[in-house]
């Protein structure tokens, strides 16, 4: 897939390769409540953080997505992470995913991330279809896959356990349709 990680810039921010100095800022959010009340993973100790840290150098170098750190590009503020996994080459779709930690809300980050992720994803990765998995109350993630040209396509109910309640699951796809 990649020799050289990627690097990727937009106007507001660089999304560079996560470095093992980056394992508290993700610990800090991975532990978060608020940033882990919607997402799959979460972690109690900085130790039992390296698995997620070897996870994202794992995916890479099987060939099974690419995660990035997202960070200010005029300054090297950690702001939180983006990336795809589950990759499909056979069938060329892949699966998104991407947290910030509480003070980067509402300020377009992941938009904009997302934006140069999707376009990565496409022009590089020759993925036709990308996909997204949004628990149903997760409003926020709602209006990114809006903001992103994502199409919701359905609500898979009561469909997995989390916390020892059911919980739905929302699907959203953006094709590439050049």
């Amino acid at each position: 897939m990649m020799n050289i990680f990627p690097v990727l810039t937009t106007e507001r921010l660089i999304l560079r390769q996560f470095r093992e100095d980056d394992i508290e800022e993700v610990y800090r959010g991975l532990s978060h409540q608020e940033v882990i009340k919607y997402y799959g993973v979460q972690y109690d100790s900085l130790s039992a953080t390296q698995e997620q840290m070897d996870w994202f150098r794992q995916i890479v170098e099987e060939e099974k997505g690419i995660w990035w750190a997202v960070c200010n590009r005029h300054n090297p503020t950690f702001l939180g992470a983006i990336g795809f996994n589950d990759w499909s080459k056979e069938n060329r779709k892949i699966q998104t995913g991407y947290w910030l930690l509480p003070e980067n809300w509402g300020k377009g980050i992941i938009t904009e991330a997302g934006h140069a992720a999707c376009r990565y994803a496409f022009d590089f990765m020759s993925v036709h279809r990308i996909e997204a998995v949004v628990e149903t109350g997760n409003l926020g993630s709602r209006k990114v896959m809006k903001s992103l040209g994502f199409e919701y396509e359905g609500t898979m109910r009561d469909c997995e356990i989390k916390n020892d309640r059911w919980i739905s699951l929302e699907m959203y796809a953006k094709l590439n349709n050049q």
